[in-house]
């Protein structure tokens, strides 16, 4: 598979890397089934898993995902030290809410509790989840870097973040990695110019969302630009949407997802489309609507 830079300092990983959210939170299959789909991306290349700690039904269910990553990770055959799992911190799951909570304090435990749930000692790559407005950025991002200093965190990433915030940030710690949502539906990552300003540093943009979530990407395979190029090409409409999304800079990393071993892997064929010129033009041109 293709790889590509994490950021300044940090190794490669796939283009096509995994993202764990649809395997935790509501109408996510057995452990069992979940592990499988894990192992069966794991064994066609892929190097980086993303995670979070509120990637779960509840208050009542921290760390599922983690656990799950760390539960598959030490039954898959291959080599452990090959594979970057990176998660996140700085929100919350009240009665399954999701609400953001950037005071420092909240992030040491968050971590804490991230390194349990993982079973390691340091995590690769670690990502404040979201700016909390209550909080200033500083503290949250400075509780970060306490942390790295503690040796508890390896590369510091952020999330949801504009390109004032990565440059704020980028004052007090090493940034590697930014992750906002990308897609045909929401491009605020290109045009408030952050996918442009990660390249222009170097920085990973791990764009998720690729195909627009749940709702949306069932509106792909008959949307009136993507199923005919996806037709020509000979591959699903949602592998189509995530190449594009992996062109739009030579630094975006695609978090792609799946309840079942199928549509895992039926993402990882963008990893080999080539979208032409006129391809992507089309796509940038086109309608995507949001409407139900």
């Amino acid at each position: 598979m293709q790889q590509r830079s994490l950021g300044p300092g940090a190794r490669d990983v796939t283009a096509i890397s995994f993202g764990g959210m649809p395997l935790s939170i509501q109408g996510r299959p057995d452990d069992d089934v979940a592990i499988r789909v894990v192992h069966s991306v794991l064994d066609a290349g892929v190097t980086l898993l993303d995670t979070a700690d509120v990637y779960c039904l509840d208050a009542t269910d921290y760390g599922h995902n983690e656990r799950l990553f760390a539960k598959a990770l030490g039954s898959w055959s291959g080599a452990r030290d090959d594979i970057v799992v990176a998660t996140k911190g700085g929100m919350t799951r009240p009665a399954g809410r999701w609400e953001r909570n950037g005071r420092p304090e909240h992030l040491k435990r968050a971590c804490e509790r991230s390194l349990d749930a993982l079973g390691v000692e340091c995590i690769d790559l670690y990502q404040f989840h979201a700016p909390d407005p209550r909080v200033p950025f500083a503290d949250s991002v400075g509780a970060l870097a306490k942390l790295q200093e503690e040796g508890k965190i390896k590369w510091v990433g952020l999330s949801n973040v504009t390109v004032e915030q990565i440059d704020e940030a980028g004052t007090m710690v090493q940034v590697v990695s930014i992750q906002n949502r990308l897609n045909p539906f929401f491009r605020e990552a290109i045009d408030t110019g952050v996918v442009r300003h990660c390249t222009d540093r170097g920085i990973g943009f791990l764009a998720y969302s690729p195909v627009g979530g749940g709702r949306l990407n069932k509106k792909l395979p008959t949307h009136s630009v993507v199923a005919p190029i996806a037709e020509r090409l000979g591959a699903s409409p949602h592998a189509v949407v995530e190449a594009w999304v992996k062109a739009q800079g030579p630094n975006v990393i695609v978090l792609a997802a799946g309840r079942t071993i199928e549509h895992a892997l039926d993402s990882l064929t963008a990893d080999g489309l080539e979208l032409t010129a006129d391809d992507l033009t089309a796509i940038d041109a086109a309608e995507f609507s949001t409407a139900r």
